[in-house]
């Protein structure tokens, strides 16, 4: 039976760098491939020295704009007795990506799913926070509207006051300063709140501590790419 992997991507930097050695020989053998981004996924394989011309990879685009309905065509490699390799942008695909569609189809019509090991932001994030580890949540994006966006972070917040439980989130970079002063607004002082940028990268900032201590000096994040961690206090 053929299998699907699910292939971690770098969060910057190489790909050597960020996936080990086993892994590295498995992507290696694919030569087929769904992607978020065809065009990066070149990249991300051309970084790998993959021991066959580029142009002879196939990679097919799995995006937010793929209608369900043409999910099950993705598997046609499987289907045709080979294995298929599944690439997000960065990180584990199938977690905050559109890839997971792609595994659930997988798992419909019985193929096997391999998840290769690799870096995952959320992971790498919650270790370095300090915060709760045996209790977490990941929440996804929060709403855009900055209402809406106030309400859910109270109701995240208490939630996390609630269960002892680390509530994770993430956003589109430009949108970060945004969301950060959201958090030093809505919450209350005495919660912990984890800001973690550029992961795995030299410029790579992790900084825990109450909002009280962030509202004396905000943090500016620009666009760099962020994991927010929250931990309420009692």
């Amino acid at each position: 039976m053929p299998s699907l992997y699910a292939i971690a991507a770098p969060l910057g930097g190489t790909a050597a760098d960020a996936l080990p050695a086993a892994a590295l020989e498995t992507v290696r053998g694919l030569r087929h491939f769904v992607a978020e981004n065809p065009k990066t996924a070149r990249a991300f394989l051309a970084s790998l020295k993959m021991p066959c011309p580029i142009a002879e990879v196939s990679i097919t685009r799995l995006d937010e704009h793929t209608s369900a309905d043409a999910v099950p065509a993705l598997l046609a490699p499987l289907r045709a007795g080979h294995a298929l390799g599944l690439l997000s942008e960065a990180g584990c695909p199938a977690i905050a990506d559109p890839g997971a569609t792609l595994v659930a189809a997988a798992h419909r019509e019985g193929f096997r799913v391999v998840p290769l090991i690799g870096p995952s932001s959320i992971t790498l994030a919650l270790m370095a926070s300090g915060l709760e580890g045996q209790r977490f949540a990941f929440c996804g994006y929060l709403p855009r509207e900055a209402k809406e966006r106030a309400q859910r972070i109270r109701e995240i917040e208490q939630r996390s006051r609630r269960e002892r439980e680390t509530q994770i989130f993430i956003e589109t970079p430009y949108r970060n300063d945004a969301l950060a002063l959201a958090l030093l607004d809505a919450c209350a002082p005495s919660t912990r709140l984890c800001l973690a940028s550029d992961l795995t990268l030299q410029t790579e900032r992790i900084a825990t501590r109450e909002i009280s201590e962030w509202r004396k000096a905000p943090l500016k994040l620009g666009k760099r790419p962020t994991v927010f961690l929250l931990l309420a206090g009692p």
